[in-house]
């Protein structure tokens, strides 16, 4: 009940089309992938420096298979917009047990809106994005 009470669609709906209004570029994007690859083999001191990325490996490789392939929201090539990175992200998701999908989903919702913020000059997210 406190999920459904404390939702905001309003503030939601702002942070989702604030998505659209920023872009990776392929290079950044690569760079985003690889540092979610060495996240899980950081030092534990270093991952709490860090905020935290419960997608798996199998997962950043799906990302990185729908940036090339995906139609709807791959950008193989040219910039890709926050929007677009988000929605591979929770797409890759999908394949998550029920016991880790929530959990995933909302991390996936928080790096995207992380790293835009990143792009904007927050500091919190900029270690995967710098």
């Amino acid at each position: 009940m406190e999920l459904f009470s404390m939702f905001n669609p309003a503030k939601q709906i702002h942070l989702m089309q604030q998505l659209c209004n920023s872009s990776l570029s392929e290079h950044q994007f690569c760079q985003i992938l690889g540092c979610m690859r060495l996240y899980q083999y950081l030092p534990m001191r270093l991952q709490r420096d860090i905020p935290r990325l419960l997608i798996t490996d199998t997962q950043i490789n799906n990302v990185a298979k729908s940036y090339i392939s995906d139609e709807d929201f791959g950008s193989y090539g040219t910039d890709i917009n926050m929007w677009n990175f988000y929605n591979l992200l929770t797409g890759a998701n999908k394949s998550s047990y029920i016991d880790m999908f929530l959990d995933r989903s909302l991390n996936a919702s928080e790096i995207a809106m992380g790293i835009n913020g990143a792009l904007h000059g927050e500091e919190r997210y900029k270690w995967f994005i710098d």
